[in-house]
């Protein structure tokens, strides 16, 4: 049986950034010109007053500082806050694939890979530019990769799910590589009128090559030594913006056509799912915990991934044992732990062991332990 390792890693960051003070301004002033334009309304309790937001707030609740953005000025417009990005021709790059490309070559030239090594393009990601031709088939065309690509989506748990399906593909003899792209434009099903949830997400695409260890010659090699997927059903993460929603008028542009969540039920119930499937993973590879010496973890919440860590590890996590990057690239869906795998797994000795762990919307938790070669 091959056994497949991820020999290289990418990453695009969108070059605008928002601070948690420009949200808030923005925010605030959206608020404050609502509740004046309704002021009869809220008076007769008819409507509800919106509350205004804050950085201490946003910081205390997630722990994101800022966040990255395709383009900022839109958002940050009261009257509007939603980007300003304009449709491209049939005969253009579309924005998400010109993204996954930009982190792809990263990840290629990481590996020591060319387009011609590649036999596979997966695109797994929480939303799609559109509904088909499949992203991955534009991205697969415009890097020249001679093979075959589809879209998958699990939400946040995009990318570990699209290392599984690689890994299939590569012990199969399916493919020699895989190309996995993560390319979340959250932006675009963000509410930034919603004051539970405006400063969540942000925007950047990660890219994985993966392929067989037999033929891996980079630098950056990491075996794969284990897989584990789960999926339970939950509305407490939704959003049902699709192409039904034109059979029903009066549903069209709701806000649940956007992200939504119930946050509380979700840091309730996803905490004890993710931390129990981390030890299962780490225990189906032949390991122990204490063996483990790095966690990726998917970057939502820092409240989540502090508990998460103490759950796994019994203990708090020490610095570098659980790397953050969300405090300036807030949640990026299932770019997450790939963000925080590129940034932070250099360092690591030969033979050291880490977990990547996604978890989100489905219930979805996928987990991958690997070994630094």
């Amino acid at each position: 049986m091959k056994q497949a390792v991820i020999s290289g890693t990418g990453l695009f960051t969108p070059a605008q950034s928002i601070s948690n003070e420009e949200l808030v301004t923005c925010f605030n002033a959206y608020a404050e010109k609502f509740n004046a334009d309704h002021a009869a309304a809220i008076a007769d309790g008819s409507v509800t007053a919106l509350e205004m937001s804050s950085v201490g707030f946003i910081e205390k609740a997630s722990g994101i500082k800022s966040r990255f953005v395709m383009e900022k000025s839109g958002i940050l417009d009261p009257e509007r806050m939603v980007s300003r990005i304009p449709e491209r021709g049939d005969d253009e790059l579309s924005l998400q694939a010109e993204i996954c490309v930009a982190a792809a070559r990263q990840a290629l030239d990481r590996a020591g890979r060319s387009p011609a090594d590649i036999d596979m393009v997966l695109v797994a990601c929480s939303n799609m530019q559109r509904a088909y031709p499949a992203m991955a088939v534009e991205v697969q065309q415009a890097l020249g990769i001679d093979g075959y690509g589809f879209d998958m989506n699990v939400a946040c748990s995009s990318a570990t799910f699209g290392v599984q399906t690689a890994v299939a593909a590569i012990k199969s003899g399916q493919a020699r590589a895989v190309l996995v792209l993560n390319p979340e434009i959250t932006s675009g099903h963000l509410n930034w009128r919603d004051r539970d949830s405006h400063f969540i997400f942000g925007d950047a695409c990660t890219a994985m090559v993966i392929e067989d260890a037999a033929t891996a010659q980079g630098p950056h090699r990491f075996e794969i030594l284990e897989t584990q997927l789960k999926t339970a059903f939950s509305n407490n993460i939704r959003n049902n913006f699709g192409f039904l929603n034109r059979f029903d008028e009066a549903g069209i542009g709701q806000p649940d056509k956007l992200f939504r969540q119930q946050g509380r039920k979700v840091f309730k119930d996803v905490c004890p799912m993710a931390a129990e499937m981390i030890k299962t993973t780490i225990a189906s590879a032949g390991l122990e915990v204490p063996q483990v010496s790095r966690y990726w973890l998917h970057q939502a919440n820092l409240n989540m991934n502090l508990l998460i860590s103490r759950m796994v590890l019994g203990r708090d996590a020490e610095a570098g044992e659980a790397p953050v990057i969300l405090d300036t690239y807030a949640n990026t869906s299932s770019a997450g732990s790939i963000i925080a795998f590129h940034k932070h797994s250099d360092d690591l000795a030969a033979g050291q062991l880490g977990v990547i762990c996604s978890f989100g919307a489905g219930y979805s938790i996928g987990c991958v332990v690997v070994r630094k070669l």
